[in-house]
């Protein structure tokens, strides 16, 4: 079971970086933005022959990034939304067995249909050379499709940290740091 846990370790830890990765997004995303609106209020051309068209296409691109990096954070962390009223009177027990039939019966299969219904998608739009419907927007559509995958991938591996720790949860074997990561909180 230790060899488990060492896994959903290294799971949030690369779940984590991932975070950090869609925060740092978020900065650009701000730098963006900003330029972009103060170029176009003073009338100052841009740089690099960007146009107001590849800027803004490109705040949507990490807006998409940021919240396709750190949501699989989220699960692990409890940032997510739980129906507290029913939960909170549930023994620990209960609230692992919940845990594993809700990641075993709904997560995990989504996780793998979602990415899997969206590699066609994505495939189609490299392989056709697919560029924004804008004249001056931005190229290589395939890139911000293929956060759909990443997406899916990093919900299916918090969905497998979260599993391994509430079967070592069952079995009396989770370690008192990562009970509150495994069935405490939500909002």
């Amino acid at each position: 079971m230790e060899s488990a846990l060492t896994v959903s370790r290294a799971i949030d830890a690369f779940l984590w970086v991932m975070a950090k990765m869609g925060a740092w997004c978020a900065l650009l995303l701000v730098l963006v933005v900003t330029y972009d609106v103060t170029t176009r209020y003073l009338g100052v051309p841009k740089v690099f022959g960007l146009t107001s068209t590849m800027l803004q296409e490109s705040e949507y691109w990490l807006h998409s990034f940021l919240i396709v990096l750190v949501v699989g954070y989220a699960y692990p962390k409890q940032s997510h939304v739980r129906i507290d009223l029913i939960r909170e009177n549930l023994s620990d027990r209960t609230k692992y067995m919940i845990e594993v039939a809700g990641i075993l019966l709904a997560l995990i299969p989504y996780s793998f249909l979602g990415a899997w219904l969206s590699w066609p998608y994505v495939v189609r739009s490299f392989t056709s050379g697919e560029i924004s419907k804008s004249q001056t927007g931005l190229t290589d559509l395939w890139i911000l499709k293929s956060g759909l995958i990443i997406l899916f991938v990093l919900i299916g591996l918090a969905g497998i940290s979260q599993l391994i720790k509430s079967i070592a949860g069952l079995a009396g074997r989770l370690p008192d740091d990562m009970k509150a990561t495994t069935i405490g909180g939500g909002h």
